[in-house]
């Protein structure tokens, strides 16, 4: 290990997670039972300066949308991303990171190579729970939580597949963006955030 890895695996590493509406209060605790990883929540773009990655987390990605634009955080987090800030969205997350939505004429951050479908596995009431080996956790099978899960249409040159369910692609990495149907922070199994940690630390360089 180089002196500068070296001092990039010994330092903590800060995680944001979009706190305007959805799920933010779940991915917190999940990142808190992460050593090494201090988890705040981001509302501003001055909150958005201090992190060394970003989680979009599940809601209610119109109502997300338009928050963004209320509190002057899309553009920041638009041009923080695509300069490279490491960023994973789940369900709704995965809307505002994807380049087409094909039930909505609605773009958000517009980022990801991807398409998607909103609701694709029906509503509230047709949520349900599943398991699937994520290669990247190992070998034993990861919980899938899905609640009004989007689907992944389309994928583009640049973009691989991370897990698949029934043949379909429930997660997906496209340089430092991460996009998951599912929600692993509803879930005991901290694989994932462990995972993304790792991920977002790969990227630190030394200060």
């Amino acid at each position: 290990m180089t002196a500068d890895a070296a001092a990039i695996a010994a330092e903590s590493i800060t995680v944001g997670v979009l706190a305007l509406q959805g799920g933010y209060v779940e991915h917190m605790a999940a990142l808190s039972r992460i050593g090494q990883v201090v988890a705040v929540p981001v509302r501003t773009a001055s909150d958005l300066d201090s992190v060394d990655a970003i989680i979009l987390p599940g809601g209610e990605s119109s109502a997300i949308g338009r928050l963004l634009e209320v509190f002057g955080l899309m553009e920041p987090l638009r041009k923080r991303i695509a300069a490279g800030l490491p960023a994973w969205g789940t369900c709704a997350g995965m809307i505002l990171l994807a380049g087409d939505i094909d039930n909505d004429e609605r773009r958000h951050l517009c980022l990801m190579d991807i398409g998607v479908t909103r609701n694709a596995y029906g509503g509230q009431l047709d949520s349900f729970d599943a398991s699937t080996i994520i290669p990247e956790l190992g070998p034993d099978p990861f919980p899938l939580v899905l609640i009004r899960a989007p689907s992944i249409t389309r994928m583009g040159p640049g973009v691989r597949v991370l897990a698949s369910l029934e043949g379909k692609p429930v997660a997906c990495m496209e340089k430092a963006m991460v996009a998951t149907s599912f929600h692993p922070e509803l879930t005991a199994d901290g694989r994932f955030h462990e995972w993304f940690a790792s991920l977002a630390r790969s990227y630190l360089v030394p200060r």
